[in-house]
């Protein structure tokens, strides 16, 4: 098979390049900035220079190189989060999962590419009621946090279009395990290690977490299956932030996460750290495994934590006064 592959330098992509390239497919990587270009083609892509958003453009490349599939793994979430105001981190990545979401099947529809897989997210979705681990049937948050509405309306519409065209909507977990990556190490990594990451309130927040490698290698048994539908690729074992938060600033060699109050988070950081710390629901990821057989190489962000960051690289980065 011939894989459109859009996001090939991104965070998903790097991984995922080489897993279908070592499994024999031939992989057209797509990618915005052409100082990409050369690390695409050291994966063993075919390196395309491609704006999401030109749906002309979209058109041609997606016609030119005759894909069998295509895998939209697009994003653009390079700056720092900001807790109060996160619809503005995820301005231009909302208009990837909406416009060029759009282009993507526009094209895919001229071309006569049936096969359509797009990445779309577990965490911060489910409806904050009930049990703490929700499957794909359970409801989505009906009244997100006034600050993150954009982001809920792209993911949402998203899985919507796909999926109403046959294709595959990917709902993964908390990406990690690249510590060079800028946006993990200044969004993630490093707030932990200046603990400026607290446990809020009771801390019963649940995060659900999925090993980049593990994430690719989910995505290309998605391609190999005759499935359609939403799928949560997550690890086995959703958290509360009251556990996996301290246990990540341990991996990291950094002091234990300081403990605020929900009003004090709520003054300082706004609702959605409230909400990261005290409501939040888990993703389980059964019907991944029992679909498309999805198996983990780290089935817990306990063993993932400690492989991502625990060991000392002489080129790494440093994390909690170390090397990782």
């Amino acid at each position: 098979m011939r894989i459109f592959l859009v996001g090939a330098s991104g965070a998903i992509g790097k991984k995922l390049v080489p897993q279908l390239v070592g499994k024999g497919y031939e992989v057209v990587g797509a990618f915005r900035s052409p100082v990409n270009e050369e690390h695409v083609r050291a994966m063993g892509a075919e390196p395309v220079v491609l704006d999401l958003l030109d749906a002309a453009a979209v058109r041609k490349a997606v016609a030119r190189t005759k894909p069998d599939a295509i895998i939209h793994q697009a994003t653009s979430l390079n700056g720092k989060l900001d807790f109060k105001h996160p619809d503005r981190a995820f301005a231009q990545t909302n208009l990837l999962r909406t416009k060029g979401t759009d282009n993507l099947l526009a094209a895919a529809k001229e071309a006569g590419v049936r096969r359509l897989i797009a990445q779309s997210y577990a965490s911060y979705r489910y409806e904050r009621v009930g049990g703490p681990v929700k499957t794909e049937e359970d409801p989505l948050d009906p009244d997100p946090p006034a600050a993150m509405r954009g982001i809920y309306s792209a993911m949402n519409y998203l899985d919507r279009v796909v999926t109403n065209v046959g294709g595959v909507a990917l709902r993964y977990g908390g990406f990690y395990g690249d510590p060079t990556s800028a946006a993990e190490r200044v969004n993630f990594l490093e707030p932990i290690q200046k603990r400026m990451f607290p446990t809020v309130g009771n801390g019963k927040g649940y995060a659900s977490f999925i090993h980049l490698e593990d994430a690719a290698a989910a995505t290309v048994l998605a391609l190999e299956h005759d499935v359609t539908g939403v799928y949560n690729i997550v690890d086995d074992e959703p958290a509360p932030a009251r556990e996996w938060l301290p246990y990540l600033a341990s991996v990291l060699g950094a002091k234990p996460p300081r403990h605020y109050p929900a009003w004090m988070a709520r003054l300082f950081a706004g609702e959605l750290a409230v909400i990261l710390g005290e409501e939040l629901r888990g993703a389980s990821n059964q019907k991944a495994k029992r679909e498309l057989g999805m198996k983990l190489r780290y089935p817990s962000w306990r063993q993932g934590f400690v492989a991502a960051y625990g060991s000392i690289s002489s080129e790494g980065i440093g994390v909690g006064g170390r090397k990782v």
